[in-house]
């Protein structure tokens, strides 16, 4: 995975004018769009599309300061079709219009070219096991959110109170399939990871594939595959989020799988009374790589 990364980094910069063609590439690589992109923005911090704007803008900014073209010819060296385009995406990361920098040399603000390596640390311990699992269903109440990556999500939380207590107790009694009891099921997550796109969140649980599903709940039919099942226990949500961002710095990495499209779901085992701790397993559906 880490040399795919820096192969993909390496292509970037050979077509920084030109669109890339990811799918062409993660299939040359032995890979998936999918899990490139998800891998990508896990460990550079940013989309994948964030970054090739990035170093776009990064590279024209020289051209910009040498002044030897006009700013038309620049944008479309740079692979835009209008000044306006190009001038907009400009001062979205430097700061500043192409006309400004051209005048005042600056301010600029550089993407340096992202190299990947695999330091392993054993910081996080990953209590994982693999399962293979037939097609089932996952039903509940479902609302499209927000993606966060770091602490509460509100929109979440609201989306849980809104629901009456017996609610819970009805979800969590139609239970009859791995994984078990009441769940909390990420889906449609962009694959890019970036922060406040939306997904769809559903709280319930899992059904097998042959189980009548109630009338007035939401569905999500998750097809047969492998799934790997992380434990972490521990202060709740940062051990669960700890150990998620770990599965792309140090699990995916350094074994011989990777993430296939699907929801991914946590399964509550325990949990304090206020649920400032919680024990957790996260299922992440996963195909050899």
């Amino acid at each position: 995975m880490i040399s795919a990364l820096n192969r993909l980094v390496d292509e970037v910069e050979r077509r920084l004018g030109e669109e890339l063609d990811i799918g062409g590439l993660a299939g040359e690589l032995g890979t998936t769009e999918y899990h490139l992109r998800r891998m990508f923005s896990s460990l550079a911090g940013m989309p994948l599309s964030e970054y090739v704007r990035r170093r776009r803008m990064t590279v024209a900014a020289a051209d910009v300061v040498r002044g030897d073209a006009d700013l038309l010819d620049i944008a479309v060296r740079h692979g835009y079709g209008s000044s306006e385009a190009f001038g907009r995406a400009f001062r979205a990361v430097h700061g500043a219009g192409p006309g400004e920098v051209r005048r005042d040399g600056g301010p600029l603000r550089t993407q340096p070219q992202l190299r990947f390596r695999l330091t392993v640390e054993g910081s996080t311990p990953m209590d994982t096991r693999l399962v293979d699992r037939p097609a089932f269903r996952l039903a509940g109440h479902a609302a499209r959110v927000p993606l966060i990556h770091q602490g509460v999500n509100p929109h979440i939380q609201r989306h849980i109170a809104a629901l009456p207590q017996e609610e819970h107790a009805r979800l969590k009694a139609l239970s009859d399939t791995e994984p078990a009891g009441l769940l909390q099921v990420s889906h449609d997550v962009d694959p890019n990871g970036t922060e406040g796109s939306e997904l769809t969140y559903l709280h319930g649980v899992a059904l097998a594939r042959d189980t009548t599903v109630p009338d007035g709940l939401d569905v999500i039919e998750v097809t047969a595959g492998l799934w790997a099942v992380f434990r972490t226990s521990g202060p709740h949500p940062q051990a669960l989020q700890t150990t998620w961002a770990a599965t792309a710095t140090e699990w995916f990495p350094s074994n011989p799988w990777r993430l296939r499209t699907g929801p991914s779901i946590v399964a509550v085992l325990d949990r304090a009374a206020d649920f400032s701790t919680a024990t957790c397993e996260l299922w992440l559906p996963v195909e050899p790589a």
